[in-house]
């Protein structure tokens, strides 16, 4: 098990679920993946979700009024109110100016200028997730994009994302990268995404096996989204949890760096 103790900042670093019903959701995580939830009461009963005593992600309650059941992505910054000026600069929207969450980091929640949401993390005692890259914890954060010219104009202002674009499997997806390192990936919505679906981050988490993954989903009244097929990286599937939060389980062919 590989620890991480700091993020570089522009690189993605949390992932937590905005759900209706936040016990329930830590109920239905931790049949799936075995994570020990812990409430925690000082931070309005936000759960950290951990394996092994390593905390990958957590389950808050709704912010607002009409926000869906999503999972967010986190990239974590060195100055949260600088990125909130460079996204507004780059056509980007406020949705949560920059506020300090405890002693532990300072957040802010956007859209860029298509209208996905992203959130931002300025650390001080929390880094993020201190296990990732391993079953089972986060893999691999995609931003889903009906505009991939415009998104990589985008977080390259916000952020300094360089994106390379090329072929993986017969069809085009880009690589983020940030100082030469890949950081992230993008794909293009087509017509397989419903035409009402608005651009958005999807979180991957590593599984040791990916159809026996998306069985137990179903069996905790989940639902398939896109069944498990094989894809360069390894094998995946996109599921939603009993609430209908989307995201992807993956078998990695191999251990990422």
């Amino acid at each position: 098990m590989v620890v991480k103790t700091s993020y570089a900042p522009g690189t993605p670093s949390w992932v937590d679920l905005g759900s209706s019903d936040p016990v329930g959701s830590a109920k239905f995580y931790s049949d799936l993946f075995g994570w020990e939830a812990e409430v925690m009461p000082d931070a309005g009963g936000y759960t950290m979700m951990s394996q092994g005593g390593q905390t990958v992600c957590g389950i808050g309650g709704l912010m607002m009024e009409g926000q869906p059941e999503v999972w967010s992505t986190y990239v974590s910054v060195a100055d949260a109110d600088a990125t909130a000026a460079a996204v507004a600069a780059a056509g980007g929207m406020v949705l949560a100016p920059p506020m300090d969450v405890l002693d532990v980091g300072r957040m802010a929640v956007f859209l860029d200028d298509s209208g996905a949401a992203f959130s931002i993390w300025q650390p001080k005692t929390h880094i993020g997730a201190s296990l990732v890259n391993e079953p089972v914890s986060l893999c691999w954060n995609e931003l889903n994009s009906r505009d991939v010219a415009k998104s990589k104009a985008f977080y390259g202002a916000v952020f300094g994302w360089a994106g390379d674009t090329a072929d993986m499997g017969g069809t085009t997806y880009t690589e983020w990268k940030l100082g030469g390192e890949t950081i992230g990936g993008m794909m293009e919505m087509g017509p397989q995404f419903p035409a009402e679906m608005p651009p958005n981050w999807l979180a991957y988490f590593a599984v040791a096996d990916t159809d026996a993954t998306v069985a137990k989903v179903t069996g905790l009244g989940g639902a398939v989204m896109m069944p498990p097929m094989d894809i360069p990286p390894g094998r995946f599937a996109v599921v939603a949890d009993s609430d209908g939060a989307a995201f992807a389980v993956i078998k990695l062919a191999a251990a990422p760096a």
